[in-house]
């Protein structure tokens, strides 16, 4: 028969082996997030140079299809969210909420293309991606012959699919960055004048 004083060193010995066992998966697992997170990303902006290269059709179809490339690795509905924060965005009715989503995802579509259309000779570099919880971090540099602008693209995981919910151009958060404006907006305005404001931008 088995003595406690073994028993207990087998419980141990049990324990230490699944520890090790479970830090091995988790190693495994987030090797492997970051593996696809890069992949998903690097495939849409290598593309995405491909596109700016060709000298060829006019600037509308280039963004036409930088548009067909990039939009859907963007969870704009998360970004609209996280752009009003907690403070704001629960105070919104359903209405409300659809309608900021779409202006705001119009506004972020925009942005985004046209700071990639500025470009026509340049090329991508990555740093290795890193790992925060359970979301992802890429680095790129946008590099042409006059200047190298820092990219950083934070992504997610939303049904076995990565998105990105933020992007940091030169240290400056994009989310935060509107979070400011609409917060600035909202101390004296109302959720309709915000609407307002973010129409005239649109068709503006």
């Amino acid at each position: 028969m088995m003595s406690k004083h073994n028993r207990i060193v087998m419980k141990i010995s049990i324990y230490i082996v699944l520890g090790v066992c479970f830090l091995i998966q988790s190693v495994a697992a987030a090797a492997d997030d970051k593996s696809a997170a890069e992949k998903a990303l690097k495939s849409r902006l290598n593309a995405t140079i491909a596109v700016l290269r060709n000298n060829d059709g006019d600037l509308q179809v280039k963004k036409n299809k930088i548009d067909a490339i990039m939009m859907p690795i963007f969870d704009f509905s998360l970004m609209a969210k996280l752009s009003l924060g907690k403070k704001y965005w629960p105070q919104l009715h359903s209405e409300h909420k659809e309608k900021f989503t779409e202006l705001f995802t119009i506004l972020m579509k925009r942005s985004y293309r046209e700071k990639l259309t500025r470009y026509t000779d340049e090329k991508i570099t990555y740093d290795s991606p890193i790992q925060i919880k359970k979301k992802i971090r890429i680095q790129t540099y946008l590099i042409s012959k006059d200047e190298k602008t820092s990219i950083l693209y934070k992504l997610y995981k939303h049904r076995d699919e990565w998105k990105v919910y933020d992007i940091e151009i030169e240290g400056v958060s994009i989310i935060r960055s509107y979070r400011s404006q609409f917060y600035h907006i909202l101390k004296t305005d109302t959720v309709d004048d915000l609407l307002v404001k973010l129409e005239k931008s649109v068709n503006g």
